[in-house]
């Protein structure tokens, strides 16, 4: 499989979240295919970076390829790839990837034991990889991170985003169809 190159991450966000289903992350070897992303970007109400850059969502306006790490609900660390030309404020949030690699490492970090529900939602993915803070701004192609692109186009379903009070008309969570990793089905 191949290394995602910044390059690769430097499209619309709701193409590159279509393209990241199905492709491996691996956080210091730890991780699984990823089965959801939501694309955001700052012309969409939902997106952080939509009233301008902040010291909070500063990554997300760096160049394309990056990490862009914010605590959700002052709890969970939540995974982004930042897309576009640097300045832009555009990602990808991982909402669940299928465990494959780092499995023992995931349960001891969850606290379970139940593979379906180790990365089954943003916070649980933060948390199965060992997301901090200390990973935002960080290059996606380089260690702690590897992002390899999916062996084999996946078959790719489409909805609203979850969580979100504004901007719900927009459809850009996208997930595997059929995948029982998925943080909540399609309907």
């Amino acid at each position: 499989m191949k290394q995602l190159k910044p390059a690769d991450f430097n499209g619309d966000a709701h193409e590159v979240a279509q393209m990241l289903i199905g492709a491996t992350l691996l956080v210091d070897g730890v991780g699984g295919r990823i089965v959801e992303t939501e694309a955001y970007d700052r012309d969409d109400e939902a997106s952080h970076s939509f009233s301008g850059p902040t010291p909070r969502n500063e990554a997300m306006f760096g160049p394309a390829g990056r990490a862009y790490v914010y605590r959700s609900y002052g709890i969970h660390w939540c995974l982004n790839f930042v897309c576009r030309e640097k300045g832009h404020g555009a990602g990808v949030l991982i909402r669940a990837i299928e465990p494959t690699q780092g499995m023992d490492l995931m349960r001891a970090r969850r606290g379970i034991q139940e593979v379906r529900q180790l990365c089954s939602g943003p916070g649980k993915v933060g948390q199965a990889l060992g997301v901090t803070r200390a990973l935002n701004g960080l290059r996606l192609d380089e260690a702690p991170f590897e992002v390899l692109a999916a062996d084999q186009p996946a078959r790719i379903v489409k909805g609203p985003r979850i969580g979100i009070s504004k901007a719900m008309e927009v459809h850009w969570r996208f997930g595997e169809a059929g995948s029982r990793f998925l943080s909540r089905p399609f309907g």
